[in-house]
């Protein structure tokens, strides 16, 4: 998907949370040390050249709203609303990437097009 379309915009905590899977995985042994270092690399790469949505109220108050509307904890309906903040309340305009199945079905309520696992 990264070679087809190169240009990404995340939520200013992705990199924190993909950071903390990976190293759920590392000290839980089901992924292998030497797998988590090339994987941060990479998280490294692909942080130098992503786009950051930034915490601004505007996004504070967005999730507050869809964690009334949809079933989702609080750093995915962060998600989702930097997301609805970055389409400019235009969801039809930004294609969601997530393997969350719930940030998933939450994304394509809110009217995205999506990517990832159903």
């Amino acid at each position: 998907m990264y070679e087809s379309d190169p240009e990404m915009i995340v939520w200013w905590a992705t990199e924190i949370e993909c950071a903390s899977a990976l190293a759920r995985g590392e000290r839980s042994g089901s992924v292998a040390p030497v797998v988590v270092d090339e994987a941060f690399r990479r998280l490294n790469s692909l942080a130098e050249s992503w786009h950051v949505v930034e915490p601004v109220d505007a996004i504070r108050r967005i999730a507050r709203r869809v964690v009334r509307v949809h079933d989702l904890r609080a750093a995915d309906a962060l998600q989702l609303a930097a997301a609805l903040h970055a389409a400019q309340d235009q969801p039809g305009s930004l294609e969601v990437v997530s393997l969350d199945t719930r940030l998933v079905e939450a994304a394509k309520r809110e009217g995205f097009p999506v990517t990832g696992r159903t």
